[in-house]
């Protein structure tokens, strides 16, 4: 009767805990939005932030009005989106692998979406207009993590370690042929696909977000309804199947997910690493390990550092806009290092 209270007690305290953690993180991204709006470039004072909102996006006519929901907002909410995909993708798949130093880029995302991007820079292609090079980079991200899935298949079934290991070589290949493209870029071009690589929300547009919000939203609504059973997984294969997980399917929903979240983050705000590392890692050590609430946290999570990392980027130096990549990288390495050395402490493989 006490070990059953006891364990209720337990249980009770870490509701409570992920409770106050999203209450947190709520209020923190919220602070963190409004002082987005205010400071930059052209600074304004909350009043005048304050009057531009409640006035609503029919008048820009003055300069504060125009700042706020002409760059400033598009901006942040692209931010917010990217932040949020980055972050679940991420967290499914570290619950997938097994191994909390995997993030989107070990499925190829990244690289494909590489290649995309630098060949629409390079060749000058326009059939699109400014959607071109983010619809370019979505499409051979998508293509390849489907390569390296159908690679990775040996007589139907798709093992994680030949997944991981063929997405090495992939990424390797890409890797080459974005440098290859890079070599033949005139000077302007070649600035471009560097500073894409780095990650960057400048320049950002309602008209992005209105193509991005809905499939992000969606991704995310239907990662947040599978999580609870993506806990089965690290029980093993075996065991899931035993429990009435059809696994196979599982693992391709998750795949799929993360894979068109990270797609879409990375074809329109370039390559920002890190973010799929860093926030499941923080919130794990917070709340557990429990992919029920991991993976909402993790959306919340992810989208204030990139918002935190925005905002660095934009006010840091004057009248300059740094890459974001640099920021999470800054904080993306260090937690890379910390994770790599706790594995090998206890014993566990990369």
């Amino acid at each position: 009767m006490k070990a059953s209270t006891d364990r209720r007690g337990v249980l009770e305290h870490r509701t409570s805990v992920r409770w106050t953690t999203l209450v947190v993180l709520l209020v923190l991204l919220v602070v963190t939005v409004g002082v987005n709006l205010v400071l930059g470039q052209y600074s304004l004072s909350p009043g005048e932030v304050w009057n531009a909102l409640a006035a609503g996006p029919g008048d820009t006519s003055e300069t504060g009005a125009n700042v706020i929901w002409q760059i400033r907002l598009p901006r942040i909410v692209l931010g917010l989106l990217v932040g949020a995909a980055l972050a679940v993708a991420g967290t499914l798949l570290q619950g997938l692998f097994g191994n909390p130093l995997t993030e989107p880029s070990v499925i190829g995302v990244t690289s494909g979406a590489g290649v995309g991007a630098a060949a629409a820079i390079v060749f000058g292609l326009d059939f699109l207009g400014a959607a071109t090079t983010p619809v370019l980079a979505f499409v051979a991200g998508i293509l390849t993590t489907v390569l390296i899935y159908r690679l990775s298949s040996m007589n139907g079934e798709v093992r994680v370690l030949t997944l991981i290991l063929t997405g090495i070589a992939v990424n390797a290949v890409a890797g080459a042929a974005i440098s290859f493209l890079v070599f033949l870029a005139p000077t302007t071009s070649r600035e471009q696909i560097i500073f894409w690589q780095m990650g960057s929300l400048n320049g950002s547009q309602w008209n992005q977000v209105g193509i991005v919000v809905v499939p992000v939203v969606l991704c995310l609504v239907a990662s947040c309804a599978i999580a609870g059973r993506t806990d089965v997984l690290s029980l093993g294969e075996k065991a899931a199947g035993h429990a009435g997980v059809n696994v196979p399917l599982m693992r391709f929903a998750i795949i799929g997910l993360s894979t068109a979240l990270a797609a879409l983050a990375v074809s329109f705000a370039g390559i920002i690493g890190f973010v799929g590392l860093i926030v499941p890692h923080i919130l794990r050590q917070v709340v557990g390990a429990s992919n029920r609430w991991l993976v909402p946290l993790s959306a919340v999570g992810g989208a204030l550092l990139l918002v935190l990392a925005d905002l660095a980027a934009r006010t840091l130096i004057a009248f300059a806009d740094l890459p974001i990549g640099i920021f999470t990288a800054l904080v993306g390495g260090p937690t890379f290092f910390v994770l790599l050395r706790r594995m090998l402490k206890r014993g566990g493989t990369v």
